[in-house]
């Protein structure tokens, strides 16, 4: 009964680490993407610039840390029926997303040591990381994870579509399309949802008279 429990919580567990992930990361790339808007010179921007990106850079940490709880508790979902190929690109593609995404938060923070005399090479870095590297993974993240909602059938398959489909813009338009790192949170936010409003646990049945 106890191992049952423990089965029932996963999915909770991995709902809830997806909402906090979908927020915070919404977050940091609006105050990113508004402090950014296309990569210009750290020495040009004013206070308020720079206090969306201190803001920007204590939030992805807790990002970080809560996209790591969602991807594992959605792998163990898939257990002894995970495929191999699939589960490998799932968990690479995830690893590196994060690696990515704090490597751009930390090229993000040169920008605020930079002067009016400094070259903005930290701005540059951070937006080309954030926009075109971390959100390829991304994108490799949720056709893989796609992929093994739809095999194991746990997946409506409205959200399977719009998963391959929100994948494939990630994948490329790149910088192309302004604002499209915002699919990423609002994909992880939609299945996050699915999985808490899909996953309530089934009233106790009735107990058999002695």
């Amino acid at each position: 009964m106890e191992r049952k429990h423990k089965r029932l919580a996963t999915p909770r567990a991995a709902g809830m680490a997806g909402v906090v992930f979908a927020i915070l990361m919404a977050a940091a790339i609006v105050l990113v993407r508004i402090a950014l808007p296309g990569g210009e010179d750290g020495a040009n921007l004013d206070a308020g610039q720079r206090s969306g990106i201190r803001t920007a850079l204590e939030l992805v940490p807790f990002a970080g840390i809560a996209f790591l709880w969602f991807m594992g508790a959605l792998r163990e979902q898939a257990g002894p029926a995970e495929d191999r190929f699939v589960a490998t690109v799932f968990l690479g593609s995830g690893v590196v997303f994060v690696a990515t995404l704090f490597g751009a938060a930390a090229a993000a923070g040169t920008v605020l040591g930079e002067s009016r005399q400094s070259p903005s090479f930290g701005s540059h870095f951070a937006y080309a990381l954030l926009t075109t590297y971390a959100m390829r993974m991304a994108a490799v993240f949720i056709i893989t994870t796609s992929t093994i909602g739809r095999r194991l059938g746990v997946f409506p398959r409205p959200l399977v579509v719009v998963g391959y489909l929100a994948g494939l813009m990630l994948l490329v338009a790149g910088t192309g399309v302004p604002w499209s790192e915002m699919v990423f949170p609002a994909w992880a936010l939609l299945l996050s949802l699915n999985i808490l409003w899909g996953r309530r646990p089934a009233a106790a049945p009735p107990t058999a008279p002695a």
